[in-house]
C-alpha cells in the first residue's frame, strides 16, 4: 500500500456536485492498494500514520501528532498512485489491485485508523472525485508498506 499524506488547513471531496466528507486542521490522506497489499499492511501504515509527529509545537517544532491537535483525516482512493510510466504515453495500472481487494482493504486501512481514536471521513470508492485541499507548510509525505517488499 502506499499512502500520500498531505497536512491540510482544510479539505474536502465532492462527488455528484454534493460535498461527502470534510474536515478542518489534519491530513488528506490519497491512498493506493498494491496488488500484492495485505490487512498487514493496512493496519501498520494506519499505525504510523497515527503516530507521524507532523505540526509544530508551542516553539514552531514540528514535533505534535494528530491526536495531540485534535486533527481530522479525509481518507481518499487512488489506484493512479500505482501507475506505471516507463513505457509508452499511457500508464500502466497492472501494480494497482483489482477493485474488491482494492475496496477491502482501503475500507481496513480507514477501519484502523478509527481504532486509532482518529475521526475518519472517506469519498466515495470506485467514483470520480474532485478532492479540495488546502495544503499546510506545505507537508506532503508518503508512506509505503508491502508485506512481501515487492514494490
Amino acid at each position: 500500500m502506499k499512502v500520500v499524506l498531505q497536512k491540510v488547513k482544510k479539505s474536502s471531496v465532492i462527488v455528484d456536485e454534493k460535498i461527502v466528507g470534510s474536515i478542518n486542521k489534519g491530513y488528506c490522506l490519497l491512498v493506493g492498494v498494491h496488488k500484492n497489499s495485505t490487512e498487514e499492511d493496512a493496519k501498520y501504515l494506519a499505525k504510523k500514520i497515527a503516530e507521524a509527529r507532523l505540526f509544530e509545537d508551542e516553539n514552531g517544532k514540528i514535533n505534535l501528532g494528530i491526536k495531540e491537535v485534535k486533527g481530522e483525516i479525509l481518507s481518499i482512493s487512488q489506484f493512479t498512485l500505482y501507475a506505471d510510466t516507463k513505457k509508452g504515453k499511457r500508464p500502466s495500472f497492472t501494480d494497482a489491485a483489482w477493485s474488491e481487494k482494492a475496496n477491502e482493504l482501503y475500507l481496513k486501512f480507514n477501519e484502523y485508523l478509527r481504532k486509532e481514536e482518529l475521526e475518519v471521513q472517506t469519498g466515495i470508492f470506485q467514483t470520480h472525485m474532485e478532492v479540495k485541499i488546502v495544503n499546510d507548510g506545505p507537508v506532503t509525505i508518503i508512506f509505503e508498506k508491502l508485506s512481501n517488499n515487492k514494490v
